[in-house]
């Protein structure tokens, strides 16, 4: 049983804007004005990059050799479950954004060879872009908190934190090379 994911049309796509620290900024007259970090929108991380690394292996398979109707067939089935499953790892404004960039295919129509590389090509850009928006946002987030404290180191009195002077447990030691 599927549940609905959103509440907007087709007719207002919402586009899904990362900012250089990695939090997805609005996307033009939403009223979410909370940013999301991109982190926080892959809800099944492992699961994301697992299903990830399958369909890149299947893309090499691909394109490796050329495959025959039933194997053609079969890479169709495994293309639509594996987006699917890669919905419910992820929070619904992906979902949108991922049901608006990849390639359908329908169900009286075997793909062709290209069809197929073409699609699962994509699918690996899309996730490899998503990857990379998540190292990002957690790079970003590293400098933050290393800014964060060092501002707070800054704010300290001289002779906290870090200073041997006034500590008593320090004072008979000397300032020598070795700890």
């Amino acid at each position: 049983m599927e549940m609905p994911r959103n509440e907007r049309s087709p007719e207002s796509p919402q586009v899904l804007v990362v900012g250089q620290d990695g939090m997805a900024l609005g996307g033009g007259g939403d009223d979410d004005s909370r940013e999301v970090p991109v982190t926080e929108m892959v809800e099944q991380p492992a699961k994301v990059m697992r299903i990830g690394s399958m369909i890149k292996q299947l893309l090499e398979e691909v394109r490796a050799a050329p495959l025959d109707e039933a194997s053609r067939v079969r890479l169709k089935e495994i293309h639509a479950s594996s987006v699917k499953e890669l919905e419910d790892g992820l929070a619904p404004e992906l979902v949108e954004e991922l049901e608006r960039l990849s390639l359908p295919f329908t169900d009286e129509v075997i793909p062709s060879d290209a069809e197929l590389r073409i699609a699962q090509a994509q699918l690996v850009g899309w996730l490899e872009g998503l990857f990379h928006g998540i190292q990002t946002t957690l790079f970003a987030q590293q400098m933050a908190a290393r800014a964060q404290l060092e501002q707070m180191r800054r704010a300290l009195p001289p002779g906290v934190g870090g200073e041997d002077g006034d500590d008593p447990r320090v004072a008979g030691r000397s300032g020598g090379p070795y700890l």
